[in-house]
């Protein structure tokens, strides 16, 4: 979910959905005597220092991780010099932070949660409020029709008491 959002140049995407896959993933597409370095990083860097421990353990000689995760790198780093590409997914209301841990652009869909880009409310599959690209095709009329009461909802208490909507 987050990789596609952002990323560091030539970093590789291990394609898990979840930490917990992260010992298979490694088991199977590492081999500590070929690859001696590695270099992690993370929205935190909990997960690292938990995943630099795991590959210490079997057997990986250099394990390197992002000291305060991309979050640190993000508030300390200058643009300039920066080898971070896009905007770095947050587990808050903000949805995404640039350098400077300024506010993204990208917001949240409604009604499956995944982060969604410009470019993705631009296709014709996104409906503000109603779904996104992501979760368009399993919309069944149901769920349309509930999410679609959430967005009028929603409207209606943002014309009413705009001062304190928070979606």
């Amino acid at each position: 979910l987050k990789v596609p959002m952002a990323t560091f140049k030539g970093a590789q995407n291990p394609e898990t959905e979840s930490f917990r896959q992260f010992p298979s993933y490694v088991q199977q597409n590492l081999d500590p005597t070929k690859h001696r370095k590695v270099a992690l990083f993370c929205t935190g860097g909990i997960r690292c220092e938990k995943a630099t421990s795991y590959m210490l353990a079997q057997g990986f000689e250099e394990v390197y991780h992002l000291k305060g995760g991309i979050l640190k790198y993000l508030e300390e780093v200058p643009p300039q010099e920066s080898l971070w590409e896009g905007e770095c997914f947050v587990f808050d209301q903000r949805v995404a932070v640039q350098h400077g841990l300024e506010l993204g652009t990208h917001e949240m869909c409604a009604n499956c949660g995944h982060p969604i880009s410009e470019e993705d409310k631009a296709s014709p599959q996104y409906e503000a409020g109603i779904c996104c690209p992501f979760c368009f095709a399993e919309l069944t009329p149901e769920k349309r029709a509930r999410q679609e009461a959430r967005q009028k909802q929603r409207a209606f208490q943002h014309r009413h008491n705009s001062s304190e909507f928070n979606p």
